[in-house]
C-alpha cells in the first residue's frame, strides 16, 4: 500500500525537528571563561507538531490531496553550571521551582560525588556534563512516574 502524503509530510517535519534538538541543545557546550572557570548552559526544550489534510475528489481518476504540517520548537535557558577550582555551583534563571529545577539544584552534589569516586579533588568538564545528564535522566524518570495515573 502506498504511503499517504500526510505520512510523508509528518516524517519530514519530525526529521527536521530531530536535526535541531539533541542532547547538546539541553546541556550546552562548555564555555571556557578563563583558565579556571567553565560555564555550561542548561536549557529546557519543548516542541509540538500539527498536521492536517484532506482528500479532495477530482474529475480525473486520481484523487487529489491537500494538506500541511508544521512544528514549533521553544528553547528556554533555565540555568548555568559554573565550574571553578573551588567547586560547582548552579545559577538558575527562573525562580519557579519544578522537577527540572530541582534536578539542576542537585547537580553540584552529584558532581562532587562523581569527582570523589574518580579520586579527583576538582571536577572536570566531562564529569560535570555527565552528572548533568544523569540529573536530567532522574528528573525525567520522576516526571514520568508523577504523570502516571494513581491506582
Amino acid at each position: 500500500m502506498a504511503e499517504h502524503p500526510l505520512q510523508g509530510m509528518m516524517g519530514i517535519t519530525m526529521d527536521k525537528v530531530r536535526e535541531m534538538v539533541d542532547s547538546s541543545t539541553i546541556i550546552g557546550d562548555p564555555i571556557k571563561v578563563d583558565q579556571e572557570t567553565t560555564i555550561i548552559p542548561v536549557s529546557r526544550v519543548t516542541f509540538g507538531f500539527a498536521s492536517g489534510g484532506s482528500d479532495v475528489g477530482a474529475k480525473a481518476s486520481k484523487e487529489m490531496f491537500g494538506g500541511g504540517s508544521g512544528a514549533g520548537v521553544s528553547i528556554t535557558p533555565v540555568a548555568f553550571l559554573i565550574i571553578t577550582p573551588s567547586g560547582v555551583r548552579t545559577m538558575q534563571l527562573n525562580e519557579h521551582a519544578g522537577t527540572l529545577d530541582n534536578a539542576i539544584s542537585a547537580l553540584p552534589e552529584l558532581v562532587d560525588k562523581l569527582a570523589a569516586m574518580l579520586g579527583r579533588t576538582k571536577p572536570s568538564q566531562d564529569a560535570a556534563k555527565e552528572a548533568a545528564k544523569e540529573a536530567f535522566a532522574e528528573a525525567e524518570k520522576a516526571d514520568a512516574q508523577h504523570k502516571q495515573p494513581q491506582q
